[in-house]
């Protein structure tokens, strides 16, 4: 049971709570699923014979044979054992539309709990409560109760329990939006947004995806796995209405206090290459724009229009969304020179003036297009009788033909321009109503041009042998947890930025007023004084920091100073002495870098504009870990204090490439201690060009992590794993690196794969495949190493990479405990080894991850495979003329 290709496909339909009564959901859901096609009907109710001319069934075990999905109108307090008896009945599916769960409060959130305790012994998968349903125009389903079916077309529509997502739907329906699917999620108990993208990878009417999303993510590891496979080739449009709570944006450091909920939703959208949308209006929009032809390479747009006026306001609308007014090269302000009024502005905007016609509007288009320093043109008409919509529609038309960046138009006015509109659009050019709506299009095409960057960069695990030692910090944090304290002091913390190679200031805790005397003439004058304690975690706050200490006089006053002002202000507080500090002086530019754990996403690394007024221009980005040199300097970009660190006012540009390493140490440790809750270094100082640390300040998580399956539970991007590659040799003595798939192993998969005899692909397939497509090898070559794993067998002959063996693994997202192995080995490379090592590499790593099985499928003709299995301890069984299936316990 549990089959979503059922579910979102049935032969068989049951509606309990099924009736004749106008304007209720049982009978609305009825007569849309008996308008879906040749589907088998069955209407359940016990008070009923006959429904609608249908036989009508007193219980869901009733029901003459399998019933793929049951769709559940009846009230919250029934649907309990209706689950219950759909378990046992066999259905796939189940669809609750009945609401008063979770939204009515304590009372509705038991009965969510109780559905899901009895749905544990049957494994059906469940959408809702508290949803729509679901649509699928292009197999003809409607398991909603909604009257309007919509258009069918390409675009899928997820949305949970908000009502404002119908809202949307029935919007872009009336718009005449085509829908390849329709998903309203409910509170999303069980099937969840994750489910149903992965779903949607597949489906070869879907080119892009709409979400709306309020509050529920679901499994949150599915969730940036399915987004990150499906936005590799196809655009994912989100829509989220911003909380009004603080939420996670409370904290014991700055970084806690400033990431919020909403900055780490932006930060994880960017990374999964995912377009989040500001309005409404924008979403339908963005959707059909993204997967439009040409996309811009880069933020720089020229902008065109008969109206100068329209063409200024065009302009500004794009420099306060953050992108780029381009540049017009010498080549093209001469070409204008001759096609255009001599009194003309020679800039961007380009004013054509009133009297353009098409002939101009084409030229000019074809002029800015061409400039090298275009990435993308906007072309806006106004009607003023010298161009006629219909002609200027088909002469632009004609010029984007021509071209690899996008145009974009704004056709602005009513009836008279709408015939040149509706032409734009059957061609597949972008054409709006305004100006404004086309500059935000092109702001999200290269917003998701850039994203699609990050999801493409796979951070690699440190080789254990370049690794920094770390056991003895391990060690630290369990005496400091055990001694229940959280707050790690500076000096403790300090030394996990030495370890990482991240440069700090000379520092020493001092006891008493004579060690920190001591560790001043040590260190150097002049230094600075700080309260070193676990209780105070902003120091300023309490007169805990003295600077510009030149003398031992100076720190003898400093130091009584500090006291006093604990005692007043902070008097609980446990003072375990001073912290003495060398004083950097001509500081240029000060910095924040830290780290915090999100409590949906995990945790997410900030780097900004540091200083005391951090919170004050709250000037950062956030990211997500781990992070490579290029994600590192995308951080940095995203702020407006990276502009000043490029150099301002006479100071010195900062070291870009020694801040990068910075951000990339720091997330290697982050990355290895899942123990971290929240993490300050600010101030980072940077004087003369080079950045030190000069405050750093860690709180450790009261959770344990020990026994954990994954060894990354606190991130949602797992590094690549670098401790699964190893060197080989097959039988012949023939060299082989056996390590996980990356992304860029698509086209060195696509040769191996092209290669093979048809023999071999069924044994891998169990059919024959007329072509191997992208969607093939994007699902293949961009895991999750957490979901699943596939280890490549690589050669290299006259110094050409080259696959020779692939073996995979599939673990069971549902907590069942079982991993699916696959394995292929290129026709020349058979009965040399390779297939027996893949297996036994592939059983390490189920055995490391706590399974409970390993499992596979094989051809009754694959004898050789066959008996590799049993060699190694499998059993099989018959499992359909055309399948065998072979097991081995792990537990």
């Amino acid at each position: 049971m549990g089959d979503l290709q059922k579910l979102f496909n049935p032969r068989t339909i049951a509606i309990i709570g099924a009736t004749e009564k106008e304007g209720t959901f049982g009978r609305a859901v009825l007569e849309n699923a008996l308008s879906s096609g040749n589907r088998m009907v069955y209407p359940v109710n016990p008070n009923r014979k006959m429904v609608l001319g249908k036989p009508c069934w007193s219980d869901i075990g009733a029901v003459p044979g399998p019933v793929d999905m049951a769709i559940v109108a009846t009230p919250a307090a029934t649907i309990p054992p209706i689950v219950e008896a759909c378990g046992r009945a066999g259905v796939e599916g189940i669809i609750i539309i009945s609401a008063g769960f979770r939204e009515t409060g304590e009372e509705g959130r038991r009965l969510e709990e109780e559905i899901l305790r009895i749905n544990r012994a049957y494994g059906t998968r469940i959408i809702g409560p508290n949803c729509l349903g679901i649509m699928r125009p292009a197999v003809n389903l409607n398991a909603t109760f909604l009257r309007e079916n919509p258009e069918r077309g390409n675009i899928a529509f997820i949305s949970d329990m908000g009502s404002f997502g119908r809202t949307l739907l029935d919007w872009g329906i009336s718009a005449h939006i085509g829908f390849s699917m329709v998903v309203s999620l409910g509170s999303a108990i069980d099937v969840d947004f994750g489910d149903v993208i992965d779903f949607l990878f597949e489906d070869p009417h879907t080119k892009s995806i709409i979400l709306y999303m309020e509050e529920v993510v679901g499994n949150v590891k599915r969730f940036v796995s399915a987004i990150r496979c499906f936005a590799r080739s196809k655009p994912v449009i989100l829509l989220k209405p911003p909380g009004l709570k603080e939420g996670d944006g409370a904290g014991l450091t700055h970084t806690g206090m400033m990431a919020g909920p909403e900055e780490v939703y932006d930060a994880v959208f960017r990374r999964l290459g995912v377009v989040r949308v500001r309005e409404a209006q924008d979403l339908f929009n963005a959707a059909s724009v993204l997967y439009s032809r040409n996309r811009p390479k880069g933020p720089r747009l020229a902008i065109a229009a008969n109206a100068n006026g329209i063409g200024v306001i065009a302009a500004k609308q794009l420099l306060r969304a953050g992108g780029t007014l381009a540049n017009l090269s010498g080549q093209t302000l001469q070409a204008m020179d001759s096609l255009l009024p001599a009194y003309w502005n020679r800039g961007n905007p380009v004013d054509l003036h009133r009297n353009a016609d098409v002939n101009r509007y084409a030229e000019a288009a074809a002029i800015c297009l061409k400039d090298p320093g275009v990435d993308g043109l906007l072309a806006i008409y106004t009607p003023q009788d010298f161009a006629i919509p219909e002609e200027l529609a088909a002469a632009l038309a004609a010029t984007a033909a021509k071209t690899e960046k996008p145009l974009l138009t704004a056709w602005m006015g009513g009836r008279e321009v709408q015939r040149g509109r509706e032409l734009m659009v059957q061609k597949g050019i972008p054409a709006y109503e305004t100006a404004e709506a086309a500059v935000r299009a092109y702001i999200y095409m290269n917003q998701y041009e850039r994203n699609l960057q990050l999801l493409h960069e796979t951070p690699e695990e440190l080789p254990i042998d370049e690794a920094p030692p770390k056991n003895h910090l391990k060690a630290m944090i369990r005496r400091a947890r055990r001694e229940a304290c959280f707050v790690l002091t500076e000096e403790e913390s300090r030394k996990f930025l030495k370890n990482y190679g991240i440069p700090v200031v000379p520092a020493r805790t001092a006891l008493n007023l004579e060690d920190a005397l001591d560790a001043a003439r040590d260190i150097g004058y002049p230094v600075v004084l700080k309260v070193a304690s676990p209780d105070i975690i902003f120091r300023q706050d309490v007169g805990g920091v003295v600077t510009a200490i030149d003398s031992e006089e100076t720190l003898k006053a400093a130091y009584r100073r500090i006291l006093d002002g604990v005692r007043q202000f902070a008097p609980q507080a446990q003072v375990r002495g001073v912290t003495v500090q060398k004083m950097v002086e001509q500081i240029d530019y000060e910095l924040i870098l830290g780290a915090k754990k999100d409590r949906n996403f995990g945790t997410v690394i900030l780097f900004g504009m540091g200083g005391i007024g951090v919170q004050l221009f709250r000037d950062f980005s956030v990211g997500l870990p781990p992070l490579n040199q290029t994600l590192a300097r995308r951080l940095m970009e995203e702020t407006g204090v990276y502009r000043l660190l490029q150099g301002y006012r006479g100071k010195p540009a900062a070291d870009l490439r020694e801040l990068e390493k910075i951000l990339v140490g720091f997330s290697r440790m982050i990355v290895d201690f899942p123990e971290i809750r929240e993490m300050d270094m600010n101030p980072v100082a940077v004087r003369k060009g080079k950045a030190v640390v000069m405050d750093v300040r860690i709180i450790l998580d009261p959770q344990g992590f020990e026994g954990q399956a994954s060894a990354y539970p606190h991130l949602v991007i797992t590094p690549y794993p670098t401790r699964y590659v190893t060197p080989w040799r097959l039988k012949d003595g023939t060299e082989v690196i056996l390590r996980p798939i990356r992304p860029e192993d698509e086209p060195l998969e696509h040769e191996m794969l092209t290669t093979v005899s048809e023999a071999t692909i069924r044994s891998r397939f169990y059919q024959s495949l007329k072509q191997i497509s992208h969607a093939m090898h994007v699902r293949s070559c961009h895991l999750d190493y957490d979901r699943e794993m596939a280890i490549v067998a690589e050669v290299r002959t006259d110094q050409k990479k080259r696959l020779i063996g692939i073996g995979s693994l599939t673990i069971d997202g549902n907590g069942g405990g079982m991993g699916e192995f696959a394995v292929i080995v290129h026709d020349e490379f058979q009965g040399r080894g390779l297939a027996s090592k893949l297996l036994d590499v592939l059983v390490g790593i189920a055995t490391e991850r706590g399974l409970k099985e390993f499992f596979g499928f094989l051809e009754p003709a694959n004898g050789r495979m066959t008996a590799l299995c049993e060699k190694l301890g499998m059993t099989r069984r018959r499992v359909s003329d055309d399948l065998i299936r072979v097991s081995l316990p792990l537990k």
